[in-house]
């Protein structure tokens, strides 16, 4: 989808809402980052797997 067909479907109103969210959430801490880092480094590896924890249950 180009951004011309983004804002034909949404409108400028919600585009714009849209970036006043974005810029008011916090910048990501360096453990999204890392996480992050690798995921783009690496797309096509492993998806690690989550163990339970005792709050799950």
């Amino acid at each position: 989808m180009t951004a011309a067909e983004r804002r034909a479907l949404l409108g400028d109103d919600v585009i714009a809402h849209i970036h006043e969210c974005v810029d008011a959430a916090p910048d990501p801490g360096p453990e999204v980052v890392a996480h992050l880092r690798r995921i783009m480094t690496r797309p096509a590896g492993p998806v690690p797997q989550r163990t339970p924890t005792a709050d799950a249950a």
